[in-house]
């Protein structure tokens, strides 16, 4: 089964593993979306990391990731809430060229000035919890070595990940060792130490095109089958994004008849797509005029533009 997030745990306990592997998922959130290969890459990378770390949450919200550039490659975020619901983009700035071969480093932090940026988002509606930001320099050649070394400096877990994108899927594999509990004996924590360095040995034999290409029992089954593993139920991954057509005209309502109707002088109808999934919006003149017939006041709605 693809779309999901598998966990398990080692017998003692002292070990976490998490994998994910997105295809239908994957493939909805790029419908709208075209970038050059290395970039869809990348942001197809950061969107199975967020899966596997907002896995974790202990709270009602959601973990944002974004990769920060100084390159020709402005942004790449990820969001993903705690019932496994992702959305993603990425930013490229404009006159800019994105060689075939761009990598992470090469787009994103050219001058030393990119950023890797962790969000954790509480659900103001059900917890007091206040937003926690974290902000680190774009240290790692790919996005796995930048999120192992936030791990490593901000959390201080030890944490190892592997993670493979294309076209068609996304997936990756979390390693995590977890603290000890209090009265843990010299003895059960060399066991740990144990467990940990064994499962970071049989990762390390994980080819990304295992990842892209096995899905995630058959991942499992190739690296640890030699394991007793605790498994837990799975857990369905989708692409969501709250852009509507009604929040569009929302927003359509707050730009005024007057330039609407300059638009479509121009153009004979308004095109508006979502700035984070891409969705196309499309009003004619019959739908602009029912834009002010009946209109109630409401907030406007941001993450849209025009076109």
């Amino acid at each position: 089964m693809t779309d999901q997030l598998k966990k398990y745990l080692f017998q003692d306990h002292s070990t976490r593993i998490q994998a994910v592997k997105l295809t239908a998922e994957w493939q909805t959130g790029l419908s709208h979306q075209s970038y050059p290969d290395c970039v869809q890459r990348l942001l197809g990378e950061l969107t199975s990391a967020a899966v596997l770390l907002a896995s974790n949450l202990k709270f009602d919200g959601s973990v944002v990731l974004q990769l920060q550039g100084d390159g020709p490659v402005a942004l790449i975020v990820v969001e993903c809430g705690q019932g496994l619901t992702i959305r993603a983009t990425a930013t490229l700035r404009d006159g800019h060229d994105i060689p075939a071969g761009g990598t992470l480093q090469s787009l994103l932090n050219q001058h030393g000035q990119g950023r890797f940026i962790v969000v954790l988002d509480p659900n103001r509606k059900t917890t007091d919890l206040q937003p926690y930001q974290g902000v680190v320099p774009l240290e790692g050649q790919t996005v796995a070595e930048v999120l192992e070394h936030y791990m490593r400096n901000s959390e201080q877990l030890d944490t190892r990940l592997w993670l493979a994108a294309d076209a068609q899927n996304t997936a990756g594999l979390l390693l995590q060792k977890l603290p000890g509990q209090g009265g843990t004996s010299t003895t059960e924590a060399g066991q740990a130490q144990d467990t940990w360095e064994r499962a970071c040995v049989l990762a390390n034999t994980l080819k990304p095109d295992e990842l892209l290409q096995l899905d995630t029992d058959a991942v499992i089954h190739r690296l640890f089958w030699e394991e007793t593993l605790i498994a837990f139920d799975p857990q369905d991954v989708r692409w969501w994004c709250p852009c509507t057509r009604e929040r569009v005209a929302n927003m359509l309502r707050t730009l005024g008849n007057e330039e609407i109707e300059s638009i479509l002088a121009e153009q004979g109808h308004v095109d508006v797509a979502c700035n984070f999934c891409g969705k196309p919006y499309r009003f004619d003149p019959i739908d602009c005029a029912g834009l002010f017939i009946s209109h109630i006041n409401q907030e406007p709605e941001g993450g849209q533009s025009l076109h």
